[in-house]
């Protein structure tokens, strides 16, 4: 089955739901700390990957798409770093760290494994006509993708 719509992929999915994970975190510190370089740069780096996944799939070619892919994974391992620090400051349990740590790792292998398959099956052009290329005007209504 093709994917129609970024929404579609997997490591996207779990994306939102890692980024939501750490947005409900950061939403229970302080005024302060959540308004603190740790918890903006936490939660922007997330929204990253989410986003260089969903600009992946916009890319023309496979190796376009698995270059941004690239970048989400990139991405993660900041997420991964910036978890270090919030656990070593005591923002975070060591259990909050780790369920985070693990979700993040998920993403990544999951964006891996579309990183291998767009290589192994790698096509110049991912569309032919302008009109064979996803669409940004009209999807339709919005998917409910609520984890």
């Amino acid at each position: 089955m093709a994917i129609r719509r970024f929404e579609e992929i997997e490591s996207w999915q779990d994306a939102r739901e890692l980024t939501q994970g750490i947005f409900a975190l950061s939403n229970n510190q302080s005024p302060q700390e959540r308004h603190g370089a740790l918890w903006e740069q936490l939660t922007r780096t997330a929204m990253s990957v989410m986003a260089n996944s969903a600009e992946a799939f916009g890319r023309p070619s496979d190796a376009g798409f698995a270059r941004f892919l690239g970048r989400a994974q990139g991405s993660i391992l900041e997420v991964h770093s910036h978890l270090y620090i919030a656990l070593d400051l005591g923002y975070l349990t060591q259990d909050q760290c780790e369920g985070l740590y693990r979700q993040s790792c998920m993403v990544s292998r999951k964006i891996g494994g579309l990183i291998q398959y767009l290589r192994r099956h790698r096509r110049p052009q991912r569309w032919g006509l302008s009109t064979d290329r996803p669409s940004t005007d009209d999807h339709g209504p919005a998917p409910d993708y609520r984890p």
